[in-house]
């Protein structure tokens, strides 16, 4: 371990029973049984800083879940349960999905949410002029009120199976809108929901107020009342008593180091598998096309001390291939390169990088083994760049760094202008998959099974078909390592002790499942 570069103190969280951060605690299912085992303080308020405007509930943010519903949530065990989805049925290919609704739940200004809300919503998130979902993508049967019939050309939006983000429009309130106008419409400032709140008021460039919905399907949610504080979040905010808590996606692990000790919070994470951040090698790379190469510099690389530097969470899997969400949450994860400096530095010998010049970099044909990593400049990245470089040079390998906003190395690598990128997020979706292992690739890796096995995924949409394929991928990464895989994306939620229910990891934003709350006495803060 680099002695610049202490591991902070930990904190353990259990990978099985909590499986990893999608985002919080208590289901809906159990909370509809027990609200009313909790004591409620009356006139209950909860500030939460949030970056967004006068349309933040419009933004495609976990703040649409306060006043809009989705057909599906997740549960305590990530599991998939019915919101607006009663239940649903599909055909043996997965292509055509029959859902049935519920019928007891209304749009806050009394008329029932039908069929007909859903059919207009998926049309209207496919328009040309709004293009949420491709047009093209699926198309829509109303069977009758409360069932409708959704058949898929190829994967998007709404299928209960795993759109779990998607909510819903009234239509009899949105239906004569202009579709051109969809990001201006007054509505997105005072929209009228079917969720668990509805809006009050918006203070411009202040705040936005909603309470809680006494019609809501489940009953009325225990905090009574959510402000969403406009702005940049900050933990001075937070720790001089302004705010209760801080979602996910604002804050870093790194972050989280500032309030050491403090007893007065509690850290929650959300974690995205199918978004990892790893070390892109350019196969053109004279060193880096040489698979034993990129297995050396994986192996001499300690990606569970990373962890910990980063102030990650304990457990934090370690990926050398890509996962399905469904293997991810049966913890069906392959096995990984070990740390292993002594069969980096053999593997490194044998690829002809055996000779160690004066300032202790190899060299080949007289070539120093020296490369320049192009790196976001962020705390977190920055770190990680740092300890990556340290372990390296113990092999004998000189990594530079050079800073460079997203954008711009986006486009370094897109023109195979780079010898390797730190950091890039890979999606796990098909399509950014194929950018970068299929034919052609940006970073120059070609293997033909790679690329019809990836393309097998992007066209299937039968989840056991998938999890085959992903299967049948892990050798072939495990052998290539086209890239090096270091963590996935890690979202804390920082929020005051007394804000209850919260917990990594499918329950980790206080946003996204504020219904599932509570809050107790204000008077320890």
């Amino acid at each position: 371990m680099s002695p610049s570069l202490p591991v902070e103190p930990r904190r353990h969280w259990s990978a099985l029973g909590c499986l990893f951060p999608l985002f919080i605690y208590l289901t809906a299912a159990t909370s509809a049984g027990c609200r009313g085992n909790h004591h409620r303080a009356q006139g209950s308020t909860i500030t939460v800083l949030y970056q967004i405007d006068e349309r933040g509930l419009a933004a495609g943010l976990p703040s649409q879940f306060l006043v809009f519903l989705p057909l599906v949530t997740r549960n305590v065990k990530g599991e998939l349960e019915g919101r607006l989805a009663e239940s649903w049925d599909h055909s043996s290919d997965y292509r055509t999905w029959t859902v049935h609704l519920r019928k007891d739940v209304r749009w806050q200004d009394g008329v029932p949410v039908t069929a007909h809300d859903i059919k207009f919503t998926l049309d209207l998130l496919s328009h040309p002029a709004v293009l949420v979902a491709s047009p093209g993508a699926y198309s829509i049967r109303v069977l009758d009120d409360w069932t409708y019939a959704i058949t898929y050309a190829r994967r998007a939006i709404g299928s209960p199976g795993d759109d779990y983000y998607t909510v819903y429009y009234p239509k009899h309130l949105l239906g004569g809108l202009d579709p051109k106008k969809f990001h201006d419409w007054d509505f997105w400032k005072h929209p009228v929901g079917d969720g668990p709140y509805r809006y009050v008021r918006t203070v411009p460039k202040t705040m936005l107020e909603l309470e809680a919905n006494p019609d809501y399907y489940q009953g009325k949610p225990r905090i009574e009342r959510v402000v969403l504080k406009f702005g940049e979040p900050s933990l001075t905010e937070l720790l001089s008593g302004n705010a209760d808590a801080i979602p996910c996606c604002y804050l870093n692990a790194m972050d989280l180091l500032k309030l050491k000790g403090d007893s007065r919070f509690r850290s929650y994470f959300f974690i995205q598998p199918e978004k990892l951040n790893a070390i892109i090698w350019n196969h053109h790379h004279p060193a880096f096309r040489d698979p034993r190469v990129r297995r050396a510099l994986t192996l001499a690389i300690n990606r569970r001390e990373l962890h910990q530097v980063l102030n990650l969470p304990d457990d934090l899997p370690i990926f050398d291939a890509f996962v399905t969400e469904r293997q991810f949450l049966r913890r069906e994860l392959p096995q990984v390169l070990p740390y292993n400096p002594k069969e980096a530095k053999r593997l490194l010998d044998e690829a002809g990088w055996g000779t160690a010049g004066k300032d202790g970099v190899r060299e080949r044909d007289g070539k120093a083994f020296r490369f320049t990593a192009l790196v976001t400049p962020l705390q977190q990245l920055e770190k990680a760049a740092i300890y990556i470089q340290a372990q390296l040079r113990q092999v004998g390998v000189q990594m530079d760094v050079t800073l460079l906003d997203d954008q711009a190395k986006s486009q370094r690598i897109k023109a195979g202008e780079f010898d390797a990128a730190l950091g890039v997020a890979i999606l796990a979706s098909p399509r950014a998959r194929l950018e970068l292992f299929g034919q052609p690739s940006a970073i120059g890796y070609a293997n033909p099974k790679v690329i019809a096995l990836v393309q097998k995924a992007q066209t299937s949409m039968n989840p056991d078909e998938i999890d085959r394929v992903h299967r049948e991928l892990v050798p072939f990464f495990q052998a290539d390592l086209p890239v090096t895989f270091l963590y996935p994306a890690v979202w804390p939620t920082v929020a005051h002790r007394r804000v209850k229910g919260l917990s990594s990891p499918y329950r980790a934003d206080p946003v996204w499942y504020m219904e599932d709350l509570w809050l107790e006495d204000r008077s320890d803060r």
